[in-house]
């Protein structure tokens, strides 16, 4: 009876063993994973930016067809397709127009009036008009010879912006000629969008049919109306703004008023470098205009905007996390640039409402796995 006893448990130890053995399996399958998804993401961060000029002339034809189709779909109610992309088109680029037309003029004027101002500061009558100043300085510790540098500074580093001018005229073509390219792709993706997304809902696997219909109206939804929402709501602020400080007579009002759309578009941080740049606008205009301007953009992206228009527009979306943001703009600027880093917010956000979307359809699936907790 003994050895019987005794060949049973050396039986029975393989049988014990062998749990642990597939765990320590899978766990090891589950790192080399894990490695896996890594190395291809390296990979593919390499590719493109091999290729990185081509890829975001691809993604802001995308962006721009996305945000024009919805104007396209109206206007086909009583034009041909052709024509109302044609009429789109021109609307948007007569409103770009008239826009930079209004922003170039008054910042040639603010510069010109710039130039002005230095040019008599360096003048023997701006120099006695600057002397309580550098007596301050003086208090400070500062000396003359230490302005005098600092003048000397600034002088041959505006000389040598005048130099690089040349460089500048010569990028400014190369942008017209990206433009068009973006405008041209764009008119692509407008006309075979269409077509796109019927293919991904009618000729893909009719094993993954549901799934990818699904992410598709999520996206449309979801993210599609959170970036077209904060369109709007840069274009009511910037308009608001440039009126605004217009009428106070504050300098530089149409571009702030233009810096507040872009900026808007930069989470968390992007509202308040507007705002402190409006307010140091203001400040030589007195005390009060500044006071008014600092109210002015309180309530207008606290209460306005925050609380009034922006609850409203996204009642059905879900915006990018400001966590997420963040880390995207400052990764894609380190990676691939400030262009690279806006456009990675949007990027980040379609990856992020892909993620919520699975994970919201698999819960709905498996209510097993997520017990109701009392309270």
């Amino acid at each position: 009876m003994s050895p019987n006893t005794t060949d049973s448990g050396g039986a029975q130890a393989p049988t014990g063993a062998l749990p642990s053995s597939r765990a320590r399996q899978r766990r090891l399958i589950s790192a080399l994973t894990a490695l896996a998804f890594i190395a291809i993401g390296a990979v593919a961060l390499y590719a493109v930016s091999l290729v990185l000029d081509a890829v975001i002339l691809l993604i802001l034809s995308a962006l721009l067809a996305y945000f024009i189709y919805p104007l396209t779909r109206l206007l086909q109610r009583r034009l041909s397709q052709p024509l109302a992309i044609v009429v789109a088109y021109l609307l948007v680029t007569g409103a770009l127009a008239v826009v930079m037309f209004i922003v170039g003029s008054s910042l040639m004027r603010q510069l010109s009036s710039l130039a002005q101002t230095v040019q008599f500061l360096l003048s023997p009558a701006g120099e006695h008009q600057t002397q309580p100043i550098i007596d301050f300085l003086n208090k400070l510790g500062i000396t003359r010879d230490q302005v005098a540098t600092i003048k000397n500074q600034l002088l041959s580093q505006g000389l040598g912006a005048l130099s690089g001018l040349l460089p500048f005229l010569s990028g400014l073509f190369n942008s017209v000629i990206d433009l068009v390219i973006v405008i041209t792709l764009s008119v692509y993706f407008i006309l075979d969008g269409p077509r796109m997304i019927d293919w991904l809902s009618l000729k893909t696997p009719a094993t993954r049919r549901d799934t990818i219909n699904f992410l598709l109206r999520t996206l449309d939804q979801s993210l599609g109306g959170y970036f077209r929402g904060t369109a709007l709501l840069a274009l009511a602020g910037a308009l608001c703004t440039g009126v605004v400080l217009a009428l106070l007579r504050v300098p530089y009002a149409a571009l702030l008023g233009a810096l507040f759309f872009l900026l808007y578009f930069v989470p968390v941080i992007g509202t308040f470098v507007i705002a402190a740049l409006c307010i140091l606008a203001a400040i030589p205009q007195g005390w009060v205009v500044m006071l008014t301007v600092a109210i002015f953009m309180a309530l207008l992206m606290g209460v306005v905007l925050g609380q009034i228009l922006a609850p409203r527009i996204f009642s059905r979306t879900v915006g990018v996390h400001p966590i997420i943001a963040l880390f995207a703009l400052f990764a894609g600027a380190e990676l691939f640039g400030l262009l690279g880093g806006f456009l990675a917010i949007p990027v980040a956000g379609v990856l992020q409402q892909i993620i919520v979307a699975l994970w919201q359809r698999w819960k709905s699936q498996h209510p097993e796995q997520f017990p109701q907790v009392s309270a």
